[in-house]
């Protein structure tokens, strides 16, 4: 076989009612290479590789792989072949270990019973070659997201897979753990095997891949190969229009809209995940907050919008103690919230898009009267914000489940920002989400603040930390470590800080 490319999808088209997701795709891989697949939400790339991977069927085209049409019908004839898949959100079984979630499905074929010490035996090879390191005994549950993606990777090595398709695999990493996957990535295409890296963030794809390919509107737009093109190239192609960048105002901060005292909070395991912590936020101010992730963020944010209750400690909002209201009475007092798990405690899947675009102010008039909502005006409020956000969909009505993860988020950030709140507690609000989409929400946050709302960011993206906060604050083990202004932050010194290696300064004068 003479063939430039290892592995090709021609044509392929694949529509969903009336939306065509794909329209004419064409993908051409070469063997060895990492090959970025680069787009907005809703621009096709999932579905294109759903449809590789076997999960979907194409309404036209072919596949080509190794130079043979192939017809792929399900994920088990994908892995058969050689292909395999790392998704976004993992498909792993939390209450088993890591070995057993490595070889679920896909027992020895060779053996009519199971031998545990030759199967650890072939993983610890994997491991080894490879240099990505996971305990086997350990349960799923217990492991951090880095190291869930790891046994993702190993899983789908231990099935064979030649061709791995990443789904923005760095979208829950820290920059550590990402460091820590380009490694493996350029571990694996040194042995042959190929990488397909499905991302929006331009920086990681110019720094890994070798060739990019461009979806936009469910269209192929172009390939280009990495050392041709700018990262402001790509951006363009993605969106069809220059990235203007961000305006941000001058600073004018007034009092302190969200006040911390001593705050101390309890995890899921009765461990102390928040211990003794104390900040503020001012109003017209975004506050940064920087760390590896699992060092108290998420049990931090919990608390303050009410999900969680402290054990110790004060929060004051607006001058007023809310340490003990519930979540709806701190949403209706001017918080809003965005959740840094999209599927899990930021919209309902199975609702439509106004259904969940009105939550929160659906007992409120125009939008209810005595207890009745006004679909009519519901579907008028969902639809303005559709357009606002540029959320791609069918329709209003439309289920969440058939959105895109970017798409899902926008529909938070749009729902919890339209509702003019003065004090907003934002959880990784780019996570998954486009090029351009992503430059709108953080926009949006710095007008929110510069209007003279007080911010609260959390983020795992140093960059997105850098680029709005005015302060910054890092945690290490449930503490403060260190603060910031923007002015002094920099990587190595924000890096010292989530490892613990510095101490904290002293709190910046307001």
């Amino acid at each position: 076989m003479d063939n430039e490319y290892e592995l090709e999808l021609r044509g392929i088209t694949k529509r969903f009612g009336g939306t065509v997701a794909n329209h004419n795709v064409n993908l051409s891989v070469k063997k060895g290479e990492v090959h970025a697949l680069v787009g907005e939400n809703g621009a096709g790339k999932s579905t294109l590789m759903n449809i590789l991977y076997g999960m979907l069927q194409p309404d036209e085209g072919e596949i080509v792989y190794k130079g043979k049409p192939v017809s792929i019908a399900s994920p088990r004839d994908a892995i058969a072949l050689g292909i395999g898949m790392v998704h976004q959100h993992f498909m792993l079984s939390p209450t088993l270990t890591v070995g057993e979630n490595i070889v679920l499905g896909h027992p020895p074929s060779k053996s009519w019973r199971w031998k545990p010490a030759e199967l650890e035996k072939q993983i610890e090879l994997l491991k080894s070659d490879f240099e990505i390191d996971v305990p086997l005994n350990v349960k799923v549950q217990d492991l951090t997201v880095g190291l869930m993606q790891r046994v993702e990777i190993i899983k789908t090595l231990y099935r064979g897979a030649k061709v791995i398709i990443l789904d923005e695999p760095t979208a829950v990493l820290t920059p550590q753990e990402t460091a820590g996957l380009f490694q493996t990535i350029r571990k694996l295409t040194q042995a042959g095997h190929t990488v397909i890296f499905i991302s929006h963030k331009l920086r990681e794809v110019m720094e890994i891949s070798d060739r990019i390919t461009t979806l936009r509107g469910g269209k192929t737009i172009g390939t280009a190969n990495k050392c041709d093109v700018t990262s402001r190239d790509v951006a363009q192609m993605m969106i069809g229009r220059e990235i203007t960048g961000l305006t941000r105002e001058k600073s004018h901060t007034g009092e302190a809209a969200l006040l911390v005292s001593d705050l101390t909070v309890a995890g899921d395991q009765d461990t102390i995940e928040v211990n003794s912590i104390s900040f503020e936020v001012h109003q017209g101010e975004i506050l940064g907050v920087a760390g590896v992730e699992g060092n108290g963020q998420t049990e931090l944010a919990e608390a303050l919008v009410g999900m969680r209750k402290p054990l110790s400690g004060k929060i004051e909002m607006l001058g007023k103690d809310i340490t003990r209201e519930k979540v709806g009475k701190r949403l209706a007092g001017g918080m809003a919230h965005i959740p840094q798990d999209r599927l899990k405690e930021g919209i309902a899947a199975e609702l439509s898009l106004t259904e969940n675009l009105i939550v929160g102010r659906h007992k409120s008039q125009p939008l209810s009267k005595y207890g009745v909502i006004n679909w009519k005006e519901a579907d008028l409020v969902s639809q303005k914000l559709i357009e606002t956000y540029d959320i791609k969909t069918s329709s209003a009505r439309e289920h969440c489940r058939n959105l895109s993860g970017g798409n899902m988020q926008k529909v938070i950030v749009a729902r919890e920002l339209s509702r003019g709140p003065k004090v907003i507690v934002a959880c990784q609000p780019t996570r998954g989400v486009d090029i351009g989409a992503s430059e709108y929400i953080r926009q949006m946050l710095l007008n929110l603040r510069d209007e003279g709302n007080a911010v609260l960011l959390i983020s795992a993206d140093l960059d997105e930390v850098m680029e709005l906060s005015d302060r910054i604050m890092v945690m290490y083990e449930g503490k403060k470590s260190g603060e910031m202004t923007s002015e002094e932050a920099n990587e190595e010194a924000l890096g010292r800080m989530m490892f613990g290696l510095a101490e904290e300064k002293k709190e910046v004068a307001q």
